[in-house]
């Protein structure tokens, strides 16, 4: 079944010539040009992938990632005019996965799209140290599971994003273990993450946030200048 795309883009234009390239390549693309459809569509028939902009009518950007995170699991592609770094760290902190700037090369879209699905359907061996075989982790009252990538907590599900599994997986993989910053960064690039260090910062914060807010508190631990700690706890 080819993926679909949803492109959130309030110049027609644009949108047309990017969602041509883009279905010529084998996707299936939709169109949305208001932020607070683009919402409400997201919940409604979730995506593969979200390729949004911030300035929208009806519902910038950041609050439209803002209101879809807490439920949607798929990768959301930032795709913006506005190229200051604040905007950059703000997009990835409410829950982006990736953030590009306008103009962009239609190739290097096309790759980061391809990137991003890449993590939402990752290879059957995964690239990180857990030992093989093992697909569920146990800390208490949260357990991760690889195969499904799904987390809960309490029993209940806890919705993260595909980057945010990725990060909690090697994290939890290597429980009671700093892990060096470059070592973090080395392992997520092999699962398609090209971001640096600030970036990896706001997706531990992310992490670390909603964990914090369902009462697992102080589970990943800063160490500083040298890296994180995911602290087992009452692991099983």
């Amino acid at each position: 079944m080819p993926t679909k795309l949803l492109l959130v883009e309030d110049d027609a234009a644009l949108a047309g010539l990017i969602a041509d390239y883009l279905r010529q390549n084998g996707f299936l693309v939709d169109i949305e040009p208001r932020g607070d459809l683009a919402a409400a569509t997201i919940h409604a028939t979730p995506p593969d992938l979200v390729i949004l902009d911030l300035m929208l009518p009806g519902m910038d950007g950041f609050a439209v990632c803002r209101s879809v995170r807490e439920r949607y699991t798929g990768a959301i592609l930032m795709l913006t005019a506005r190229d200051d770094p604040i905007d950059q760290i703000l997009g990835l902190e409410l829950g982006a996965d990736d953030y590009l700037t306008k103009p962009v090369d239609p190739r290097l879209l096309l790759a980061r799209v391809r990137m991003l699905l890449r993590r939402v359907s990752p290879p059957a061996v995964a690239a990180d140290p857990a030992p093989a075989g093992c697909d569920v982790l146990r800390f208490g009252e949260l357990e991760c599971n690889r195969r499904s990538r799904q987390v809960l907590l309490a029993g209940a599900p806890l919705p993260l994003s595909t980057a945010e599994f990725d990060l909690l997986w090697l994290l939890a993989s290597r429980a009671g273990e700093v892990i060096g910053r470059e070592s973090l960064l080395e392992s997520l690039r092999d699962l398609g993450f090209d971001g640096e260090d600030r970036s990896l910062d706001a997706r531990v914060s992310r992490l670390r946030k909603k964990l914090d807010e369902r009462g697992d508190l102080d589970r990943i631990k800063t160490v500083r200048s040298q890296g994180y700690l995911f602290r087992p706890g009452d692991s099983a």
